[in-house]
C-alpha cells in the first residue's frame, strides 16, 4: 500500500521552496510532506571546485533544433545558477491585450501581486533603490542599492524617470547566510556565495521534521481518480515507487512540469504549448575619455527607455541592462572606456514552440522551438536607429551591435494560466482547472513573456498561490 502524505512536492527550486516555506508556517505539527528531487545536493564548495552547478549527468531533454534551454537539476534548482537580477514586471505587462492589442491579459493584475512581490523581496533580501522606481512600491527594499558606474550616473541624470540602479539578489550587505557581493562578475557560480540561493537562505526549510526528502527521484507521472490527483509515481536507480497525496504540487521548471503532465495522459490543447523566453542582444559602447567599472556588483543599471509605451502595439518592448563586468578595451590607456549593455526583448508566445513526448523514449522531454515572433523581430530591427539618440548623454566614440544571445536562461510558458479553462491549463492561483488538488508552479504559468526577468514574479506568484490555498 503506497504511503500517504498531506503534501507531495516535486522539485526544490524557487517555486517549490517558496511554496514550502509558506505552507509550513500554517501546517499542523502532524503534517506529512514528501519532497521529490531528481538531482542531488551539490554544495556551493563543490560547485566552485568543479566549476559546475550540478553533478547530474543524465539526459533530461532533447531539442529538435539548436535552441538552448538552461536549467539546473539538483537541490536548489535554478537558484544555483541564476544571475540574481530581480526586477518586477510593470503594471502594463499584465494588461498588454487591453493596452496594446497584443498578447494576453493576465488573470490577475499588478496590484493583487504587489504584496507578494514585497514578501519575495524580503525572503531574498533584495538590494534596490528606494528613491526612484519604474514600478509602484509601498515598502523599501531590504538592502540598499549597489553602487553605480560613471556611465550609469550620466544615464540616470539624462533619464530620471527611466534609468535606475538594478534590484538584485546579489547582496549589497552581508546577511546571516551570505557575504557582500565581491563584484567579480562570475555570478553563475558565485565564488563567495553572495547571491541568494535556496542552499544559503532556505535550506533550513527542508530540515523540518515534517518533511521527507527523496533525492535521485525522477517523477514519471501522476495518477488520477474521481477528479483528483491521488498518486505520484517516480523512479530511482531503476526502481519504481509511488505515494499518495492529498495535495500535489509540481514545482519543477516549465519543461518538466509539462512533461510530467503529458506523460500522465493529460491532454489539454494548451498543455506544453507557448514555450518561450526573452531575446537578448549585446551592445558594446566605446567611450571617449570616460572610464567605467566603478560599480559594486556585476549588473548595476536598469534602463526602461525602450520598455513601455504605444510602440508595443507594433514591436516588442525592451529592458536594458548595463554591466559592471570589466571586459576591457585593447587600447592603451583606454582600458576602461567601454560600456557593455544588453537589450532584452519580450516575445509574443507562439503555440508552435512546445514541449512534447519523445516518441522513442518518453522519459525524456522533447522541445520544439521554431523561432521567436515577428513582433520581437521588429523590436530588434529598430535598435540600430534608436541607439544614437538613446546614448547621446554619453561621450560615445563608436557602437558595436553584436549577435543575438543563444539564451536568456529563462523558460516560460507550457502550463499557461487564465480564467477560461478552454484557453488555459491553470487558473489564476495556479491550480489545475480540472484537478483541483494539483498546483503547477513556476514561470510555465506566464500568459506572456515580458522583458523583465521572470524569477521574482514566479516567486511572488508562488506565495500568492500558497496564500490562497491556505486561506
Amino acid at each position: 500500500m503506497p504511503q500517504q502524505y498531506d503534501l507531495i512536492l516535486v522539485g526544490t527550486g524557487f517555486a517549490s521552496s517558496f511554496f514550502l516555506a509558506r505552507y509550513l508556517e500554517s501546517a499542523a505539527e502532524s503534517t506529512s510532506v514528501l519532497v521529490l528531487e531528481r538531482g542531488r545536493v551539490d554544495r556551493h564548495s563543490w560547485q566552485v571546485e568543479n566549476l559546475r552547478n550540478s553533478s547530474f549527468e543524465g539526459e533530461a531533454h532533447r531539442a529538435r533544433n539548436n535552441k538552448e534551454w538552461v536549467y539546473v537539476i539538483g537541490f536548489g534548482g535554478g537558484s544555483n545558477r541564476w544571475w540574481a537580477c530581480t526586477p518586477r514586471m510593470l503594471p502594463s505587462d499584465f494588461r498588454t491585450r487591453t493596452l496594446y492589442g497584443v498578447g494576453r491579459d493576465w488573470p490577475l493584475d499588478y496590484e493583487e501581486l504587489a504584496p507578494f512581490y514585497d514578501r519575495a523581496e524580503e525572503l531574498m533580501s533584495i538590494s534596490g533603490p528606494n528613491d526612484r522606481s519604474p514600478f509602484p512600491r509601498t515598502r523599501p527594499y531590504p538592502q540598499p542599492p549597489h553602487l553605480p558606474t560613471a556611465p550609469e550616473e550620466l544615464l540616470a541624470r539624462a533619464y530620471p524617470e527611466a534609468f535606475f540602479r538594478q534590484p538584485t539578489g546579489r547582496a549589497r550587505r552581508g546577511t546571516s547566510g551570505r557575504p557582500r557581493c565581491c563584484a567579480s562578475g562570475t555570478c553563475s557560480i558565485c565564488p563567495i556565495d553572495a547571491k541568494f540561493t535556496v542552499q544559503n537562505e532556505l535550506a533550513h526549510v527542508y530540515h523540518d521534521p515534517r518533511i521527507t526528502v527523496e533525492y535521485g527521484a525522477q517523477v514519471t507521472a501522476v495518477g488520477t481518480a474521481a477528479g483528483l490527483v491521488d498518486t505520484v509515481h517516480w523512479e530511482r536507480d531503476g526502481e519504481l515507487h509511488e505515494a499518495r497525496g492529498e495535495l500535489v504540487v509540481l514545482g519543477a521548471n516549465a519543461l518538466f512540469n509539462a512533461h510530467i503532465l503529458l506523460r500522465s495522459g493529460f491532454d489539454h490543447p494548451m498543455l506544453g504549448k507557448r514555450l518561450c523566453e526573452q531575446v537578448g542582444r549585446n551592445v558594446a559602447v566605446y567611450l571617449d575619455g570616460l572610464d567605467n567599472f566603478q560599480g559594486s556588483t556585476s549588473v548595476t543599471g536598469h534602463g526602461y527607455m525602450l520598455y513601455d509605451g504605444d510602440h508595443r502595439r507594433d514591436r516588442a518592448g525592451c529592458l536594458i541592462e548595463t554591466f559592471n563586468i570589466p571586459t576591457l578595451r585593447c587600447d592603451k590607456n583606454r582600458w576602461r572606456q567601454v560600456l557593455r549593455m544588453k537589450f532584452i526583448y519580450e516575445d509574443e508566445p507562439q503555440e508552435r514552440n512546445r514541449v512534447e513526448l519523445n516518441k522513442e523514449d518518453d522519459s525524456v522531454a522533447e522541445t520544439v522551438y521554431e523561432g521567436f515572433s515577428d513582433y520581437t523581430q521588429r523590436g530588434l530591427d529598430a535598435l540600430e536607429a534608436q541607439l544614437p539618440e538613446l546614448l547621446a548623454p554619453l561621450p560615445v566614440e563608436s557602437i558595436e551591435i553584436r549577435g543575438l544571445n543563444q539564451t536568456e536562461a529563462h523558460i516560460i510558458g507550457t502550463t499557461v494560466m487564465g480564467d477560461d479553462p478552454k484557453e488555459s491549463v491553470l487558473d489564476r492561483h495556479q491550480l489545475h482547472h480540472e484537478y483541483r488538488n494539483l498546483l503547477v508552479l513556476g514561470s510555465g504559468c506566464f500568459p506572456t513573456c515580458a522583458p523583465a526577468n521572470p524569477t521574482l514574479t514566479l516567486s511572488a506568484l508562488t506565495l500568492h498561490a500558497a496564500e490562497h490555498l491556505l486561506a
